[in-house]
């Protein structure tokens, strides 16, 4: 079969598994498949599940992040064999809210590949394959740059990961080595077209002085306040960018805040061009979700990591800082110090550079997408 048929589920807690999905479904559409449906598995799962999961998530990684980290170091089973009856268990208990709704979908569709961004869906639709009832082979796609148990489902055919550093986490779950494949955290596949600095500068009509991107849609507003507030206050010469997506309390936030006296101010929502931002960056100011840094580590932008959620996102930043590709601050007031320093030290800023772009992988989706459809075949 020529066009194959293709389900990619994904769940929206936080937005790294449905971008990780957007960049999938654009790459088998580059090797010419159309027939690629991305789903949110809280589509079948009803608004109540998705407020209470989502919102829990939130809630607690946001405003109790010490709790949160209880949680997630609490259900991460360091034994393979318990971490595989626990999923089966936890994927068996929420089978009765998915059975009229995302079984029927996928005997309808009938797909012959299905692919998960996230482990919910997977683990949710497993005993279906054991049971013969689903024949399509399941892929799990990981996306942050450490493994928790989680994600280890008896069933799955193969596994696609951020890195070595994944891939050996995996192994020391047992994971067998031939079903773990390191490709990258699939990114918009436009990222593996290569942009220099100066093209991409051009492109958003600053040529000069130093440019730092903050991208500020998950950090609190009061805390990246006064982060900007002090950096307007340094003698950098350039330009300050805070990218607040769509947190419209953020640019409220800094509705108040001006140019410093070297330093100019820029304060955007939602834009279409944040890739020509890090790629024009000298250094870019961020949080640590997975598919962030695996964006800007594609473009080969040094970057500075501030308030990781604990868990996954302290992985992510501890990944960087050991390539040498960024620096972690688990105190988000000595990121203004810190930018300075580094913007005082270029030659560091090239290293930096160079190990971004010696880790980064920008064609992770259109790999994944070539292993997928060259098993199909």
């Amino acid at each position: 079969m020529n066009n194959p048929r293709i389900l990619i589920l994904h769940a929206s807690i936080g937005g790294g598994h449905a971008s990780a999905a957007d960049a999938l479904q654009k790459a088998f559409a580059l090797r010419g498949v159309s027939d690629v449906v991305v789903k949110d598995v809280f589509e079948f799962g009803g608004k109540v599940l998705q407020r209470a999961v989502v919102g829990g998530y939130t809630v607690t990684s946001e405003k109790a992040p010490r709790l949160w980290k209880m949680f997630y170091e609490s259900g991460d089973v360091s034994d393979p064999r318990w971490a595989k009856i626990k999923n089966r268990l936890r994927g068996q208990a929420q089978r009765p809210l998915f059975v009229l709704t995302l079984d029927k979908f996928v005997k309808e569709y009938t797909p012959d590949i299905i692919i998960g961004t996230h482990f919910m869906p997977i683990e949710i639709l497993l005993p279906l394959k054991r049971k013969g009832e689903l024949t399509a082979p399941v892929y799990e796609v990981i996306t942050d740059f450490m493994v928790s148990s989680d994600w280890i489902q008896n069933g799955v055919d193969a596994y696609f990961v951020a890195s070595e550093f994944t891939r050996e986490a995996m192994l020391a779950r047992a994971v067998e080595p031939a079903l773990i494949h390191v490709t990258g955290i699939p990114v918009k596949p436009e990222l593996a077209i290569e942009k220099t600095r100066q093209e991409a500068r051009a492109r958003v009509g600053l040529m000069t002085g130093k440019l730092i991107t903050v991208m500020g849609g998950g950090i609190q507003s009061n805390r990246l306040r006064r982060i900007v507030a002090e950096l307007l206050n340094t003698n950098l010469r350039g330009t300050l960018i805070v990218v607040a997506g769509r947190n419209p309390e953020l640019l409220d936030e800094l509705n108040e805040l001006q140019n410093g006296a070297t330093l100019r101010l820029l304060k955007l929502g939602f834009i279409d061009y944040v890739d020509d931002l890090i790629a024009a960056s000298d250094v870019v100011i961020t949080k640590a979700g997975g598919l962030t840094v695996s964006e800007i580590l594609a473009r080969g932008t040094p970057m500075i990591i501030i308030d990781p959620i604990p868990g996954q996102e302290e992985w992510n930043a501890d990944y960087v800082a050991g390539a040498g590709a960024g620096i972690q601050l688990r105190m988000a007031e000595v990121a203004p110090a810190a930018t300075v320093a580094l913007c005082n030290e270029p030659a560091r800023l090239r290293a930096m550079r160079s190990h971004a772009k010696r880790v980064g992988k920008p064609n992770a989706a259109l790999e994944i997408v070539e292993h997928v459809l060259k098993h199909f075949a």
